[in-house]
């Protein structure tokens, strides 16, 4: 008798073998595929905030390269407005120190207070017409309105950068990976009140 049911003893085992394959190719596939979802996940929060990164790198690159005009500017108008000491001192106190040697919060007042005082430069220059016609000033103003132009866009693709990787570490399900890797939000650029209204120094000019 004991004969006769091990046949029937083995069909089982055979089964349950094959049930628990089953069960383990399932197990391993269901992984599989959750692990590709964290792992896709994780490289776009990577991705996007490296996009933060070179953008805002972009804006750094034009601040350096408005903060090198100032020399030349005030060289420039010095032959002309040698009464203007007030004016003179407020822009050259903001060449004193190296670009590089400036803290990221000396580098952000210097990006605020910049525009300010650009307006009153350009409106002690107008009061002088010989500065108004010379060559290399003319040369230096357009130098800087194109700077001004490129450091907007370079602010404006930040904020839509800054924008699009805090979605994602915002939205489910991505907010969970983000908060268990240490991603954090990020915050967008203020933009000035003059660089809303798109001025172009050329105007300051034309009068």
């Amino acid at each position: 008798m004991s004969s006769g049911k091990a046949p029937g003893l083995i069909n089982i085992n055979i089964n349950r073998h094959k049930e628990c394959r089953k069960e383990s190719m399932v197990i391993a596939i269901v992984v599989a595929v959750i692990v590709l979802i964290v792992v896709t996940m994780y490289n776009s929060l990577i991705r996007k905030r490296n996009q933060v990164d070179n953008a805002f790198a972009s804006i750094d690159v034009m601040l350096k390269q408005r903060f090198d005009l100032i020399p030349n500017l005030v060289a420039s108008v010095r032959q002309y407005a040698k009464h203007e000491a007030d004016t003179f001192s407020a822009i050259t106190e903001m060449r004193n120190k190296s670009y590089t040697s400036l803290t990221e919060n000396e580098k952000a007042d210097f990006d605020k207070n910049f525009s300010g005082i650009r307006s009153k430069f350009f409106a002690v220059a107008e009061n002088y017409p010989e500065l108004k016609a010379s060559e290399n000033f003319l040369q230096l103003q357009r130098a800087l309105n194109e700077t001004e132009e490129q450091l907007a866009a370079a602010r404006r693709t930040f904020n839509a950068c800054v924008t699009d990787y805090n979605n994602a570490v915002q939205s489910f399900p991505t907010n969970v990976l983000a908060g268990m890797m240490g991603f954090t939000c990020k915050t967008v650029l203020a933009i000035p009140e003059a660089e809303r209204a798109t001025p172009d120094v050329k105007n300051l000019f034309n009068s």
